[in-house]
């Protein structure tokens, strides 16, 4: 048989729903692969082999059984340590909170097991998603499987190099300002952000509360597609979940791999197109681009002005939110505690355990957002921030008046090496550059490999209107029907 590990997430389901295999074996290739070669990638801070073993034999026990097995049944998953998973460590990439088991399972965990997959364990992230690297991880960087010199992109590095390893077939992120796409652009994986809304925040650490997304990832379009179905949806749990059904991204992935893209109409973002990117990207998707016309698409340049200001106003908003969000992390309720020894006050017992739990970024970070919130300084830096996020989502709404969804590339450099770019975080903040707008306007986006450059993958982005995901997924496996999957030089 194929090594199991080089298989698509629907081949597997369908090896284990015929009895070809089961999914204790499919599992057991999994866990064999990650002991084999995470030493040098450094995907997973957590694995959950007993678990793992566990959810797959229960998988086995209902195939044999006789009961319908779902359409990912038996499938490994791997998780973004930013989500709750009952009785396993989730850590946010933190000090402050290493060592953590949660009680309870965030939602999209729950449906994961409702749906037979069987969770590998917890990826490695940027410190409670802030950072477009996996350098900023408490717990040490995660490498390239493509050079392991190089970065995996981030935050959700740990779940894009999983699925590049062949570690996990399957992996889930979280996309802020572009934690699922950017790292996907950078490992040749799919990396998908739903419609803010579109799935579940019950359960994930928050990092900036109105931007924060948690979606698919995968190897393949279908894939992702199908993962994104298990997941999304409305959940009661979670105040801004939209009470309406997942489009059927299933079909709409299986009808782009026919490669025929008649009676689509495609916008280039106009200003994603001239400087700020690297001359190899550039000529990727601009051969991506003609791809698309000869199956079918119509192209047009379409003009969004405010997308230029969407790093600045991003860079306001989330340590916003963020330094509210992690005013909880006190070294009183849950977590790290530092100083301790009843000779202190709860303020310094806080700024103790502070100073020790949180690194230099996320620090960075809750500064800048607490002096953008105070007194005298909001309605000139927050109050302006969210002005021009209302200007950028009346550019796409223009926009998909006159196409049915948006290109441009995922990220404006490949993967740049480890330690390149952490003395300056400007630099850094450029990775997000094409894949904010998308997180402030809230509508969904997909990164897909169309090429590549220095001999390092390049990821296409397709935009959509929000709740129109599969649009995205449609153009995403048009792509990919004659561009192909990616496979990295072997580890």
């Amino acid at each position: 048989m194929t090594d199991l590990t080089r298989m698509t997430a629907t081949d597997l389901a369908g090896l284990v729903a015929s009895g070809e295999t089961s999914a204790a074996e499919v599992t057991r290739a999994h866990l064999d692969r990650i002991a084999a070669v995470d030493d040098r990638v450094h995907a997973f801070l957590h694995v959950d082999t007993e678990g793992a073993l566990a959810a797959a034999r229960a998988v086995d026990e209902r195939r044999a059984a006789g009961e319908q097995l779902g359409p990912l049944a038996g499938v490994p998953v791997a998780v973004k340590d930013v989500l709750t998973t009952k009785g396993v460590p989730t850590t946010v990439g933190s000090k402050i909170l290493e060592g953590w088991r949660p009680p309870y399972d965030a939602t999209i965990v729950q449906r994961l097991r409702a749906a037979g997959t069987v969770m590998l364990g917890k990826t490695n992230m940027d410190e409670f998603a802030m950072g477009s690297s996996t350098e900023y991880s408490a717990y040490g960087p995660t490498h390239n499987p493509w050079d392991t010199d190089r970065i995996p992109g981030g935050s959700g590095g740990g779940s894009a190099a999983a699925l590049a390893a062949y570690e996990a077939p399957l992996a889930i992120g979280s996309d802020t300002g572009g934690s699922i796409r950017q790292p996907g652009a950078v490992t040749g994986t799919v990396g998908a952000k739903p419609t803010y809304g579109g799935t579940s925040r019950y359960g994930l650490v928050a990092f900036s509360s109105s931007l924060d997304t948690p979606g698919p990832c995968a190897r393949t379009v279908l894939d992702a597609a199908l993962l994104h179905q298990v997941i999304g949806g409305h959940d009661p749990r979670d105040s801004t979940s939209i009470p309406q059904p997942v489009p059927d991204v299933v079909a709409a992935a299986k009808l782009g791999a026919t490669g025929d893209l008649t009676g689509v109409k495609l916008g280039i973002v106009k200003e994603f197109t001239g400087e700020g990117a690297e001359p190899g990207v550039m000529a990727a998707f601009r051969e991506s681009v003609d791809t698309l016309a000869k199956l079918g698409a119509e192209i047009v340049e379409v003009s969004c002005p405010h997308f230029r200001y969407a790093l600045p106003a991003y860079y306001l908003i989330a340590p916003s939110e963020c330094s509210s969000n992690l005013a909880r992390f006190d070294g009183v309720r849950f977590g790290l505690r530092v100083g301790d020894d009843g000779n202190r006050s709860l303020e310094e017992v806080m700024s103790l355990t502070r100073e020790a739990g949180f690194g230099a970024e996320v620090k960075r970070r809750i500064m800048v957002g607490t002096y953008a919130l105070s007194s005298g300084y909001y309605d000139a830096y927050y109050g302006q921030a969210q002005k021009v996020r209302t200007l950028i989502t009346r550019d796409f709404t223009a926009a998909f008046e006159q196409v049915d969804a948006l290109i441009s590339p995922t990220t404006p450099f490949v993967a740049f090496p480890i330690g390149a770019r952490t003395a300056d975080p400007y630099q850094m903040y450029l990775a997000d550059l094409f894949t904010i707008p998308t997180n402030l306007y809230g509508g969904p986006g997909i990164s897909v490999p169309c090429g590549l450059s220095e001999g390092l993958p390049v990821g296409l982005q397709v935009m959509a209107p929000t709740m129109a995901d599969d649009r995205m997924y449609r153009v995403a496996a048009a792509l990919e029907s004659v561009v192909g999957t990616f496979t990295p030089p072997a580890l």
